[in-house]
């Protein structure tokens, strides 16, 4: 399948995915807007976020075990450095193609960012077990390279930067899919790591 074909069918599958995990309680207009793509991309994300799955409702915490609570949680903080990544080097970007993806990756992790955040417990043991895991994932000196990244060499880095930091996701949902008790929880884990290893995928490609 051509590489450009490819990207536009991973769009729509992220944001969908984001979708189907729980929409964010937030007033659409804070929500983050996609980066200017090319045509086909534009469409395809379009006709995707229209389609996207309603509002998802809080798990029940006695439903989840100890490893699903650590999951979430270390998904969020995950997902709020893939955020930052993205975000420090969205406005430097000089594929169409890269910022098409990274827009769509910012999309789909803020929504699941949300829901994670709305099915962490917020009282009792497993609320406590949660705040000890909740630490921000992937090293400074990954954004230190794309905060002193020079304009011609800002896409390597971030192709660089976020394919390590995505592979570890979907090696860590990889392994919650085996040992996790909510199947909601597995669910989400399922698509986190189909959506994580094809990112990987596009962003280690020939672009």
């Amino acid at each position: 399948m051509p590489r450009r074909t490819r990207l536009a069918s991973l769009v729509a599958a992220l944001l969908l995915t984001g979708g189907c995990a729980g929409s964010s309680t937030s007033d659409p207009s804070t929500r983050p807007q996609p980066a200017p793509a090319s045509p086909a991309g534009s469409a395809t994300a379009g006709s995707a976020g229209a389609g996207a799955a309603p509002a998802g409702d809080a798990i029940d915490a006695t439903t989840m075990s100890g490893i699903d609570v650590v999951f979430l949680s270390t998904m969020v903080g995950h997902s709020e450095r893939t955020l930052q990544i993205v975000r420090l080097a969205s406005d430097r970007l000089r594929e169409d193609a890269l910022r098409t993806l990274a827009a769509a990756i910012e999309a789909t992790e803020a929504d699941e960012l949300a829901a994670m955040r709305g099915w962490l417990p917020t009282t009792g043991p497993a609320a406590s077990a949660a705040a000890h895991h909740h630490e921000g994932h992937g090293d400074d000196a990954a954004l230190d390279r794309l905060r002193t990244a020079p304009d011609t060499d800002v896409d390597r880095v971030l192709r660089e930067v976020l394919a390590d930091h995505q592979r570890s996701a979907a090696d860590l949902a990889r392994a919650q899919v085996d040992v996790g008790r909510n199947e909601r929880v597995r669910d989400l884990a399922r698509r986190i790591e189909q959506s994580r290893t094809a990112e990987v995928e596009l962003l280690r490609g020939t672009p």
